[in-house]
């Protein structure tokens, strides 16, 4: 884990190094050959790895990869839309690698691990589609908070949605009347 971070940071030293002024076009490629190199040595550092350890670490590098390349572009090209890649490369890196650390567990396990990790996947992504409403700009301010308002019950539908699946998995390992009541429990408390 401390490697994914340092690595981040080492992928982000550049970034940030010209943060203060414009991005040109030899900075920009200077910039993805960083972040490709720095991919390169982390999937080397993966090789002396097995297993699933080995399947963790390559999902955390290539994760490391493109959200570095969307913080890029996201300098490069500044808005909303790219603002919004950025959240969205993070949920998906974070997402792929809770993924493949719960092939580590079996049965009932690792289905709720996967219902979770699917659910804050789909946290992660309605945040960022709220976040990319509220940044839009507007000319017309009703308009914008009508937008923002229907993004953010939108995301609270897909939210609870999600809740719901991963707390409906956790009731399949119980059994009857209690599975029944777990199911029941888990509806209320997601509107579902």
């Amino acid at each position: 884990m401390n490697f994914t971070r340092n690595l981040i940071a080492l992928a982000l030293t550049g970034l940030v190094a010209t943060t203060g002024m414009a991005m040109d076009k030899a900075e920009h490629s200077a910039a993805k050959d960083r972040i490709s190199a720095n991919y390169k040595m982390a999937k080397e550092k993966c090789d002396v790895l097995k297993d699933n350890a080995k399947d963790v670490c390559m999902k955390e590098a290539k994760g490391t990869e493109d959200i570095a390349k969307a913080e890029l572009e996201a300098q490069y090209k500044p808005s909303d839309k790219s603002a919004y890649k950025v959240a969205k490369a993070r949920a998906d890196a974070n997402y792929e690698v809770a993924k493949e650390k719960c092939d580590d567990a079996a049965g009932n396990a690792k289905d709720v691990c996967k219902k979770d990790a699917k659910a804050a996947h789909v946290r992660a992504l309605e945040n960022a589609k709220v976040a990319r409403a509220e940044a839009k700009p507007a000319d017309n301010m009703s308009e914008k908070r009508a937008d923002v308002a229907e993004a953010k019950q939108d995301a609270a539908h897909e939210k609870n949605e999600a809740d719901y699946k991963a707390a409906k998995e956790r009731c399949d390992a119980l059994k009857g009347a209690e599975q029944d009541s777990c199911v029941a429990d888990a509806k209320r408390k997601y509107g579902m």
